[in-house]
């Protein structure tokens, strides 16, 4: 049990915690040896966890779940919550640079040369990290057995899963009990951008919320995932309609 919740607003049935500061808000909890599943929202979770109830629990048993995407921040300014935008990659990245040599970061996902490369770069750009497992996202049943067996006998601070999506917040909600002290983050396709295969969209496209369509450019075979968007945003304008017509009588 969190001893400090968030207080909540609920997204087309999703839940976002709000806070100022997401980083140093795990950081307090990591000092409390608090474990907990961070889940990174964007649109099109919001949409899939609609249609799929699995999805949708994980992300209720969630403790933090931070507002990844443009869709989901227009929502919240909308509702009346002014909050940033909060990448789930930059928000790994803050913590694992918080953390001390003594504390150790477990990375899983990715294609096998994919997160060697993403290791190698995280331990250049991070001289104290101290990686304590480096797997990837393509293992055999006896692989990933051992993969289970290392969690339990190394115990570490932070696990990285970049599965994408539904698979990585599935895989931690089944899995977390090995680990009841970590923070388990579902990072997507951050060991990507990490190893240097694809590059992050500009700051000027992060800023104003293009990020989607700079994926979209590198990704094309994405645009049916990417009808998504405007699903989102016709149902969350609806639901926002309603409910102010509702409070209004």
């Amino acid at each position: 049990m969190i001893a400090d919740p968030l207080p909540t607003v609920t997204i087309l049935g999703s839940p976002v915690h709000l806070h100022s500061d997401y980083s140093q808000w795990l950081r307090s909890q990591l000092t409390q040896h608090q474990g907990l599943h961070v889940v990174t929202l964007n649109a099109e979770m919001t949409m899939q966890a609609q249609r799929n109830p699995q999805l949708a629990q994980a992300i209720h048993n969630a403790e933090l779940v931070i507002p990844d995407g443009a869709g989901v921040v227009l929502y919240l300014k909308l509702i009346g919550q002014s909050l940033k935008r909060q990448p789930g990659i930059e928000l790994a990245q803050t913590l694992i640079s918080q953390l001390s040599p003594q504390e150790t970061v477990f990375c899983y996902g990715g294609k096998p040369e994919v997160i060697q490369q993403a290791a190698r770069n995280l331990r250049q750009q991070y001289p104290h990290l101290n990686l304590s497992g480096v797997y990837h996202g393509y293992l055999s049943d006896d692989e990933h057995r051992q993969l289970l067996q290392e969690l339990d006998q190394k115990q570490p601070t932070v696990i990285l899963v970049g599965l994408g999506v539904p698979r990585q917040e599935l895989w931690i909600q089944r899995h977390r009990h090995h680990c009841p002290h970590a923070i388990w983050i579902g990072v997507g396709g951050s060991f990507d951008i990490w190893a240097g295969v694809k590059p992050r969209a500009p700051k000027w496209m992060g800023d104003n919320h293009l990020e989607w369509a700079y994926r979209l450019y590198q990704e094309p075979w994405r645009w049916r995932r990417m009808l998504a968007l405007p699903h989102f945003a016709l149902k969350a304008l609806t639901e926002i309609i309603f409910s102010k017509r509702r409070t209004s009588t």
